[in-house]
């Protein structure tokens, strides 16, 4: 049984089996945390390297019909497992209980990063996620302060979780091949499980900046400063300086100064 890519689906399936084995091999897993997501398996190049691995209880979820067909008839003992669930809209505590689980995937790039995000709603469950990206993003995410990549998905990301970008996928192992080089990257949860201030005024603060990133701090938060001047320390800095601690520290003085 064949299956169609899909435009619409931002289908790129991964038919290089190195590099479904190298994803494999260096997704870490954890002791206390078998049960992994896999998202949008496809036609299951992932699939099958993870399965080899008998530290891990693997779960598929997929939206396409198509792939879905292929792969419950492709592994018949999985079958309980291949679940037809969008992971954007899944109730993921639901399905998967109140143990802890990782996510990985060859992510299709139009949603890759709404699946970081829909992952950060969840991050109090999942230790561990590692996955295809578009190389530019995989890039961003994984870049520290100081580059003109770093930004708003940099910070709300590194908030939470060690970024570490693992290696560069070339067009040629894909089918249909994308416009673009892949990256994949291993985002492990560090011990920030909440922030120190409010996490609203946090996101608010830092894509406020960066959405004017060529103006300093001074002059980009002025509509959240009600008119209160920023420390000396932050008032001259464009946002791409700012580690995530110190837009931790900036959120605070902004909470207790200017919204009180």
């Amino acid at each position: 049984m064949n299956v169609r890519p899909k435009k619409h689906l931002g289908q790129h399936f991964l038919i290089d089996k190195n590099i479904s084995q190298k994803i494999a091999d260096q997704f870490i897993g954890y002791r206390d945390c078998l049960k992994v997501i896999e998202v949008g398996p496809g036609t299951g190049a992932l699939t099958r390297p993870l399965m080899n691995r008998n530290d891990l209880d693997l779960f598929m979820m997929e939206v396409d019909t198509e792939s879905i067909e292929f792969l419950v008839k492709e592994f018949p003992d999985y079958h309980e497992k291949i679940l037809h669930i969008d992971f954007l809209n899944a109730d993921l505590a639901a399905v998967m209980g109140n143990e802890p689980f990782s996510v990985v995937g060859n992510f299709p790039y139009n949603i890759s990063t709404q699946i970081l995000f829909k992952c950060l709603e969840y991050r109090h469950q999942i230790p561990e996620i590692m996955g295809m990206f578009q190389k530019e993003v995989a890039v961003r995410i994984a870049k520290p302060p100081g580059s003109k990549e770093y930004g708003i998905i940099s910070v709300l990301l590194q908030a939470f979780y060690n970024i570490e970008y693992c290696f560069t996928v070339d067009e040629t192992a894909f089918n249909p091949p994308p416009k673009v080089k892949s990256g994949v990257i291993r985002c492990t949860r560090n011990d920030r499980l909440s922030l120190p201030c409010s996490e609203k005024l946090f996101i608010q603060v830092v894509k406020t900046a960066f959405n004017q990133r060529r103006k300093t701090m001074r002059n980009s938060l002025k509509s959240l400063t009600s008119g209160h001047e920023l420390p000396a320390v932050f008032s001259g800095e464009r946002p791409e300086r700012l580690s995530v601690d110190e837009f931790i520290q900036l959120t605070q003085f902004i909470e207790a100064e200017c919204k009180g």
